[in-house]
């Protein structure tokens, strides 16, 4: 497992603008192999490490007739389990306090109408320095909000027929290409309600099959208190969010989505917790070291939560199980880890990374790089073709390289810097100043070897006090010109931006591709959960299908479009092939043309002049014919251009082969070579 001190990691090998940091990237790899060998050497694997959810929380023993419940408090002065079954009573049943501050208590099963079973409500009195609490246990597997109350309860949860799966046949690494659908559950559908897993599974996920995405990205899976945190607040980190339904439903809902050939990729939070005592992990034992820091190292200062102490083992513990549950118990296919780059600095990426001395001097948590690391290595051990995905934004070297090269080990890294930029342009720029050179510079920037998940939009930038992309292009106008045949010249922009944006977006920003639920039709106006600020409403926390179903509106246009992408990046393999390589830059008309997969795609970009007969060159000699043409009018185009036109090249000593062709206005043409024998 150790790395010979004298070699060279593959990570520097490909980048050598990283050798002046070679001791600090085998630092970080000698603190990952060291914890591992000392987990190995006490455990006997990660694996066996990773188990301790088997242990604590609530377990039925079938030898004695009973329920264990054990539970890691090590401050505590005393426990006591109370729920349904005992009345509540605080002195009824108490915990012994055992090895390495484990209490545990067994409660024999009894012949009377207060015995623990499947459903039974359950907390545990916990006596300690902040006083005496009932507390929500730690490894609970369903926590439950109280009718008419705010106060949350844990239940136990052992169904008396435990959920049959039938996705054996599903691989995810039968996927080519990496679509993801990034979704809500609870805001999923139209009505003014919180949506749940049977809804989403059999209403929202035929949908997704459509439109050909191979993936979804299910946030707020963990249970939060708080609905309008989108998830991001956990309080319990074993329980799906019972707000949407049963954990059997989940469990439904994966299976249904495995049977269509969809992977499932859960939003998992471990970047903080929430900060409610009554709830969630904060004080637990009633100490303030528990699972976080304590002082000013354990609050994040922008996020209002708890940050967890990744160097304690138990914490670590607790962690790496809460992955292997998720895997294990609900076939997860991969985890998409939120706030990476919080978690990676003390200072939680509040700094400009404009030099490598930012990603190994001073401020880097490298407890939390160990954690990463184990995290990976374990996913990848029990599911080899998991899809893990780091949230950085801070573009550390070796996010997405194996750890043994030197790297953390994720699949993929979100590119969190293209839908800034696209804001950005938005903002402040004129249609006819965009900068191609700039364009393509940001879209095709990316760290070698490094897998990128490229998006124009996510859930970030439809949050209330921001815009979608389709709502900033279009705004108002969205509510009185979306008809079709209107002609209004600020709906016909937009339409034709919205498409462009994302085809450039999609084949050239990296190696898989998200978008968030509903914004493949440019789902109008911002997300708002129910608050008191908008009394409670759900107007703006739900997804409006009906606008894309109705025959008579334009969003059915953006929606084909996006289903006519997919199956080109889908067909021909475009994000597992090599990078796109620019062919021809036409600043003065806003042409902008590149190859990938041996595709062409030719983007005129110019809001008003179109340009007849223009010349450039390509690969190959040859015919070649439209396959996606975005100005087609059953995707809100015009029409220009002749889906059967077959465009043959010329060629000439000085310039070799070029093609000559039609380029409308604000167009993306994608060229496909025929076979010769066509």
């Amino acid at each position: 497992m150790a790395q010979s001190s004298d070699k060279i990691f593959a990570l520097i090998q490909d980048d050598p603008w990283l050798e002046p940091f070679s001791s600090q990237i085998e630092a970080r790899y000698r603190r990952y192999a060291s914890q591992l060998a000392s987990i190995e050497q006490q455990y006997g694997s990660l694996r066996s490490f990773a188990n301790v959810h088997h242990h604590l929380g609530f377990h039925y023993d079938q030898e004695k007739k009973g329920w264990w419940y054990r539970e890691w408090a090590p401050r505590a002065k005393a426990l006591s389990l109370i729920g349904d079954f005992n009345q509540w009573d605080r002195q009824a049943t108490q915990m012994t306090r055992g090895d390495k501050g484990v209490w545990e208590v067994f409660v024999a099963d009894q012949e009377t109408q207060t015995s623990m079973s499947h459903q039974t409500e359950v907390k545990v009195h916990v006596e300690g320095d902040n006083g005496n609490l009932d507390r929500i246990p730690a490894y609970i597997r369903r926590a439950i909000q109280k009718a008419g109350s705010h106060d949350f309860v844990g239940q136990i949860w052992e169904p008396p027929h435990p959920f049959v799966w039938t996705d054996q046949a599903f691989q995810v690494d039968e996927i080519d290409s990496l679509l993801i659908y990034e979704c809500h559950v609870g805001m999923a559908l139209e009505e003014h309600k919180v949506g749940s897993w049977h809804e989403f599974a059999t209403q929202i996920l035929p949908r997704i099959s459509r439109l050909g995405y191979t993936a979804i990205q299910l946030m707020a899976v963990h249970e939060h208190p708080y609905y309008g945190s989108f998830g991001y607040h956990v309080s319990n980190f074993f329980a799906p969010s019972s707000r949407f339904g049963t954990p059997e439903e989940l469990k439904f809902l994966i299976n249904e989505a495995h049977k269509v050939g969809i992977a499932v990729i859960m939003d998992v939070v471990h970047s903080h917790a929430v900060k409610n005592v009554a709830e969630g992990l904060n004080q637990f034992d009633g100490s303030e070291a528990q699972y976080f820091h304590a002082g000013p190292r354990g609050e994040h200062p922008d996020w209002d939560s708890k940050l967890f102490d990744y160097g304690k083992e138990e914490v670590q513990q607790f962690l790496l199980s809460n992955l292997t549950y998720w895997l294990e118990e609900f076939h997860f296919d991969g985890f998409r880890f939120d706030g990476v780059t919080s978690m990676l600095y003390f200072h939680h990426g509040n700094t400009v990374f404009d030099h490598y001395d930012k990603y190994f001097g001073d401020g880097i948590e490298w407890d939390a790089i160990t954690y990463l690391q184990l995290a990976n290595h374990l996913i990848h051990e029990i599911r080899p073709s998991a899809i893990v995905i780091a949230e950085d934004m801070s573009g550390i070297p070796g996010a997405c390289i194996p750890i043994e090269d030197g790297g953390l080990g994720f699949d993929y890294r979100l590119g969190m810097g293209i839908p800034d930029y696209w804001i950005k342009l938005l903002k402040h720029s004129k249609d006819e100043e965009w900068n191609l050179h700039e364009i393509w510079h940001t879209l095709s920037n990316r760290r070698y070897k490094e897998k990128t998940i490229a998006y124009a939009e996510s859930h970030d930038q439809g949050l209330v006090g921001d815009k979608t992309i389709a709502f900033r292009l279009m705004d108002q106008e969205m509510y009185w010109h979306m008809q079709v045949g209107d002609g209004h010249a600020v709906i016909e922009r937009g339409i034709a931006l919205h498409k462009l944006i994302r085809l450039l977006t999609a084949t050239l920003g990296g190696e898989a591709y998200l978008s968030f639920i509903g914004n493949e039709f440019g789902h109008p106006e911002w997300i708002d959960f129910p608050r008191e600020g908008n009394n409670w409403s759900y107007q703006h926390a739900r997804r409006q299908w009906s606008l894309v179903d109705r025959e008579d509106l334009t969003y059915k246009f953006l929606q084909q479009f996006d289903q006519e992408m997919i199956h080109l990046l889908k067909t021909f393999k475009i994000l597992s092939s090599l990078p796109a390589q620019q062919i021809w830059l036409d600043e003065e008309n806003l042409i902008l043309i590149y190859e990938r997969n041996n595709l062409i795609f030719v983007c005129g970009l110019h809001p008003t002049q179109s340009v007849p007969d223009y010349i450039f060159p390509v690969p190959q000699v040859g015919t070649y014919r439209v396959i996606l043409d975005s100005d087609s009018p059953d995707m809100g185009g015009h029409g220009r251009v002749d889906p059967d036109s077959r465009y043959f090249s010329q060629t000439s000593k000085s310039q070799g082969p070029t093609l000559q062709i039609y380029i409308p206005s604000r167009t993306a043409l994608v060229f496909e070579k025929e076979k010769d024998n066509e």
